[in-house]
């Protein structure tokens, strides 16, 4: 479970502290000045970067030093600049695991446009002969970035070709879709630490926007990363004006939403959680005159690209959506977004949050809140693989031989999803292996019996923490502090002061939070005698917020901690 069996990266080694480490270089060595001025002068000369964004630079002289990174920063921070840079003077090519074929195509784009002819891509789109080519210019070395597309690593005849390049970097983008925290889940990356192996296993560097400790955990325990350098920077976004609007009638609420929709400043993103929801509310727009798409699951693969070309390009002004409409939106100019109902975690609310206002222009994020709507979330909290009866199921017809992930779903007469997610548990619990070939093995150690008993209680232990993050979010709708000030201190930064811009900011309801005597300081790591490990969130004063690795997110009276001792503090920073 998150947290258990990272080493050098426990749930409290992240924030300000280890962010201090990584200045300082792998394992405390001090970072080669050269080094430093090499980064800068490339970026520049060969990027256009007159300056690197805080955590750029950090994170980039981790890369050429050779360590293993996590790098956590919103999107359009910057993110791709930090291994294309060290790239150029690391010795050996970058291989560059990234979901989407369009963000691909973007990022090579990119890099031919700075004179560069040594970027490429691989992915199911590509032509034999052009494939075929682009892999013997990869293991002659002739190419210095090659994207993939993570499904393209299920070939080991690929991998294996891919080896002879011998890659100095590994790169994961996106890389909360390792972790089953999030409904950004894909399968294909599972298998991404036995593909570092079988390419002689170089540095890895895992690039996301999804900051919560939990998830953070669960990358760098599935990725395999070693003593990693982990970065968490850029979340402050001040010029999004963050707000929350209370109803008791889900009819009021609705229509609330469909006026503020129709008379904000265009174009924006509404996002709700059902799909009948988002076409109802896009035909509603219509009526009132807003060009309006829908975007959902249930849609073709077709019709969600097209939906989201036609936004993105500026023929609609307003997409009604579900939590589908996430990866590869960068559109700069989005004026709103507006929540019809509250997400699973305040991961998700922030990081659909920050599609707004990405040119710096103000912008708008309103949570349109009723306090009953947390019930569907909680119900959405459902099974993901933890069926102990599943579970039991896959050992068995695993135990003693190599089955392969759709020949498993068969024979058991499961989807194939239910499938993976069996794997996905049995992988975080170190009872199995997703290997480069599709095949799954199972420790011989594990009988059918044990496993299902541990999958059981990873389950208890998921859904604990799944609804410890509901109630996150419940906290931040209905907290009458900064709002932005409660977030950032979610991801792990500490912050006392108010910003300004927030509905409770502006009515005058927020108490500044100056930093007193006694103040426990964020990411400090403590002990509960119920509820074991754990490490501050954020210290209220009267209250405590702590994130426990196997009872999620708790609130404690912060004198009755202090009065009685039960938190252990002697580990602090």
């Amino acid at each position: 479970m998150p947290g258990d069996g990272t080493a050098g990266c426990p749930a409290a080694d992240t924030g300000e502290s280890r962010f201090r480490r990584c200045r300082s270089g792998q394992n405390g060595s001090v970072a080669d000045p050269k080094h430093e001025r090499d980064l800068r002068r490339i970026a520049r000369e060969r990027f256009g970067y007159e300056d690197l964004l805080p955590g750029q630079e950090e994170a980039m002289r981790a890369v050429t030093e050779g360590a293993d990174t996590l790098v956590v920063m919103p999107t359009g921070s910057g993110k791709s600049a930090i291994y294309q840079v060290p790239a150029l003077l690391i010795d050996g090519p970058t291989l560059i695991v990234s979901p989407l074929i369009a963000l691909q195509r973007d990022q090579v784009e990119g890099l031919r446009d700075d004179g560069s002819r040594d970027a490429a891509l691989l992915n199911s789109t590509l032509p034999d002969a052009e494939r075929e080519s682009t892999l013997d210019a990869f293991a002659a070395r002739d190419l210095e970035y090659l994207m993939v597309a993570p499904e393209q690593l299920a070939d080991p005849q690929l991998v294996a070709r891919l080896s002879e390049g011998k890659p100095s970097l590994f790169v994961v983008d996106e890389a909360h879709c390792i972790s089953s925290w999030g409904h950004d889940f894909r399968p294909d990356y599972l298998r991404l630490a036995a593909v570092a192996r079988e390419l002689g296993r170089p540095p890895i560097l895992a690039l996301t926007a999804t900051a919560a400790p939990i998830v953070r955990d669960e990358i760098v325990n599935a990725l395999g990363m070693q003593d990693p350098c982990v970065i968490v920077q850029g979340f402050d976004r001040p010029n999004i004006h963050l707000s929350v609007q209370h109803f008791a009638d889900e009819q009021v609420k609705v229509d609330a939403l469909y006026e503020a929709a129709a008379d904000a400043d265009k174009p924006g993103i509404v996002y709700v959680a059902t799909r009948r929801e988002a076409e109802d509310l896009a035909g509603r727009l219509w009526t009132k005159g807003v060009q309006a798409v829908y975007y959902h699951g249930g849609m073709t693969r077709r019709e969600r690209e097209e939906a989201q070309e036609a936004f993105m390009n500026g023929s609609f002004e307003v997409v009604v959506a579900t939590s589908a409409f996430g990866m590869g939106i960068d559109k700069p100019d989005v004026r709103f977004v507006f929540h019809a109902a509250p997400p699973d975690s305040l991961d998700s609310l922030y990081q659909e949050v920050g599609r707004a206002g990405r040119d710096g222009k103000p912008a708008r994020a309103v949570l349109f809140y009723r306090s009953e709507d947390l019930g569907l979330r909680r119900f959405f909290v459902g099974g993901n693989g933890g069926r102990p009866e599943l579970i039991e199921s896959v050992v068995a017809a695993v135990s003693g031989k190599k089955v392969e992930v759709d020949a498993l779903a068969e024979e058991l007469d499961v989807t194939r999803r239910a499938v993976t997610g069996a794997i996905n548990l049995l992988t975080r619990l170190g009872a199995a292996e997703l290997r480069t070939d599709g095949t799954v093995a199972v420790r011989d150690d594990i009988s059918p019996g044990d496993a299902a008993e541990l999958a059981r209680r990873a389950e208890e232990t998921r859904r604990r923490i799944e609804d410890t993050r509901i109630d996150m979010v419940r906290q931040y709708a209905e907290t009458t502090t900064c709002r932005r000030r409660m977030i950032l201190t979610y991801f792990g930064e500490d912050v006392h002061d108010n910003c300004g811009h927030c509905d409770n900011c502006d009515s005058g309801r927020s108490k500044a939070s100056a930093p007193e005597p006694g103040r426990i300081p964020a990411n400090t790591p403590v002990r509960h005698e119920v509820f074991g490990r754990g490490h501050v969130v954020r210290d209220e004063g009267e209250r405590l917020v702590v994130l426990f690795e196997a009872h999620g997110y708790k609130t404690l009276a912060a004198s009755l901690v202090r009065d009685q001792g039960l938190l252990d503090v002697t580990g602090a920073p």
